[in-house]
C-alpha cells in the first residue's frame, strides 16, 4: 500500500492506532495510511477504491479482503481560501475539514499524542513530533493542544478517550475528568447516527464494563442515554445480579472467547428498565401485554433516537427480544418448538438468564429452557408434555380439517 504510493511519487506512512497498538504489544484491528497524495490522486493509484465522507474526505482502498483507510495530510486554517474548505459551528465544532497540508501540520490536527505517531515502512523509522512515544511508554493519554478547545472541535473525542483508557489502561492527564463533566453536553450537538457507531466501538471493544463505568463517572452516559440513566436503580447496577452490568459482562465474555455479539442484545439490556417503567405508566389502558410492550418500546426508543440513532434493523431486533420474554415465561406446549427455532431465541434466552439472575423471573424457568436445549427427540417431547395443556405437537403434523358448513348456509 505505502510502497505503491511511494512508487507513484508520494510520501506515505502508517499512522494512528495501528502504530500505537504495535508499540503497546497489541494486535492492530486495522491499518491507516496517511499521505501527501490528494484523495483524487489516491483513487488514480488504486482503481479498486472509493472516496467517502463529507466532514473528512478519505479513501477506502481494498487490498484482498482488507480495507485500508487512506487520508491526506491536513493543515491548519490560516486564510480565507482555506476557511472555505473548513467550516466550524458556533460552538467551535468542526463540520467539514478538507484543507490539505504537510505531515508537520497534520500531526497537530490529531487528537491524542499516542495517536500521532507516523511509521515510515521504507526507512523503518518512527516519526514523533509531539512526544507521543514517551506518553505511550508511560501509559499516558494526552490531548494535543488545549483539551477544552479540541473537545469543542469534536466532542466525540471524549468518547474516544474513554475507549482508549478502558481498553489500554492509559491514565488521563490531570484535570481532564472535570473538563469532560463540564463539556459532556456538547454530545447533544453530534449527529445521532455518528454516536451510534461510537457507542458500538465502546461496548464491543471487549471492555464494555470498564467503558460503562467511565461514561457514568464523567457524566457522558447520561448525555447519550438520558432516559435509560434516569430509570436505573441500585439493583440494576449491582455487579453480581444487576441486569445492566450483567449484560455488559456477558458481552465482554463473548468477545474474549471469540463468540459473536449483536448490538440488539446490548440495547435490550440498556433500555429494558426504561421500557418497563413506560409500561407501568400505560398499565390499565391496554389489556394486551404485547401491544403494551410494543407501544412502550417504540416510545422509549423513539425518544432516545434523538441522542443516539439506533438503526431500524437493530431496534426491531431489540423489540423482538423483549416480546419473546412473555412467551418464554408462558411455556405454552404448542409454542415451545417454534420458540426454539425462532431466529431471536438465543438472544432472548440469554436475556432471560440475566432477568433470572436479577430476580425478575424464577431460576427454575431459566433452568427449564437451558435443559430443553440440551436434549432432543423423546426427552424433549417428554419435557413439553410435562407442561400439560394437551399433546405436544409433532414436527410436520397436519392440522385437522374443519368440517364444511351445510350447503344451505353457504354465503
Amino acid at each position: 500500500m505505502a510502497d505503491s504510493l511511494n512508487q507513484a511519487g508520494f510520501s506515505a506512512e502508517l499512522v494512528g492506532g495501528c502504530v500505537r497498538d504495535l508499540l503497546l504489544g497489541e494486535r492492530p484491528k486495522d491499518f491507516d495510511v496517511v499521505t501527501d497524495a490528494s484523495p483524487e490522486d489516491v483513487r488514480r493509484v488504486f482503481p479498486r477504491s472509493r472516496m467517502i465522507g463529507r466532514r473528512f474526505r478519505i479513501v477506502h482502498v481494498r487490498m484482498g479482503r482488507e480495507v485500508i483507510e487512506v487520508s491526506t495530510y491536513r493543515a491548519g486554517i490560516d486564510s480565507e481560501s482555506e476557511a472555505e474548505e473548513s467550516t466550524h459551528s458556533h460552538l467551535g465544532r468542526i463540520l467539514r475539514d478538507n484543507v490539505f497540508g504537510t505531515r508537520e501540520q497534520d500531526v497537530f490536527r490529531r487528537d491524542f499524542t499516542a495517536n500521532a505517531l507516523y511509521y515510515d515502512i521504507g526507512s523503518n523509522s518512527l516519526l514523533d513530533y509531539v512526544d507521543g512515544f514517551s506518553d505511550i511508554k508511560s501509559g499516558r493519554l494526552r490531548f494535543i493542544g488545549d483539551p477544552a478547545k479540541r473537545i469543542n472541535e469534536d466532542p466525540v473525542r471524549m468518547l474516544r478517550a474513554v475507549r482508549f483508557k478502558a481498553k489500554l489502561d492509559l491514565d488521563l492527564e490531570p484535570g481532564i475528568d472535570e473538563i469532560f463533566r463540564e463539556q459532556a453536553y456538547l454530545l447533544r450537538h453530534v449527529p445521532p447516527a455518528r454516536l451510534f457507531d461510537e457507542v458500538l466501538k465502546l461496548f464491543h471493544s471487549g471492555y464494555a464494563v470498564a467503558s460503562f463505568g467511565l461514561l457514568r463517572e464523567f457524566g457522558l452516559f447520561a448525555e447519550l442515554f438520558p432516559e435509560a440513566e434516569r430509570s436505573y436503580g441500585e439493583a440494576d447496577l449491582e455487579p453480581q445480579r444487576g441486569l445492566v452490568l450483567q449484560g455488559f459482562q456477558n458481552t465482554d465474555r463473548r468477545i474474549e472467547k471469540g463468540k459473536p455479539v449483536i448490538a440488539a442484545f446490548l440495547f435490550a439490556c440498556i433500555f429494558w428498565r426504561a421500557v418497563r417503567r413506560q409500561c407501568d405508566r400505560h398499565e390499565g389502558r391496554r389489556k394486551n401485554t404485547q401491544q403494551l410492550l410494543q407501544r412502550s418500546a417504540f416510545e422509549v426508543l423513539g425518544r432516545e433516537n434523538q441522542r443516539v440513532m439506533i438503526p431500524r434493523r437493530v431496534s426491531t431486533a431489540v423489540v423482538e427480544i423483549w416480546e419473546l420474554q412473555s412467551r418464554l415465561e408462558a411455556r405454552r406446549p404448542r409454542m415451545v418448538q417454534r420458540l426454539l427455532e425462532n431466529r431471536r431465541f438465543r438472544a432472548a434466552y440469554d436475556f432471560l438468564l440475566l432477568r433470572s439472575r436479577a430476580g425478575e423471573v424464577p431460576s427454575e424457568l431459566a433452568g427449564w429452557w437451558t435443559e430443553i436445549q440440551e436434549c432432543d427427540g423423546p426427552d424433549r417431547q417428554a419435557m413439553i408434555q410435562g407442561l400439560g395443556g394437551g399433546r405436544a405437537p409433532r414436527k410436520g403434523r397436519r392440522r385437522p380439517r374443519r368440517s364444511r358448513p351445510p350447503a344451505g348456509n353457504a354465503r
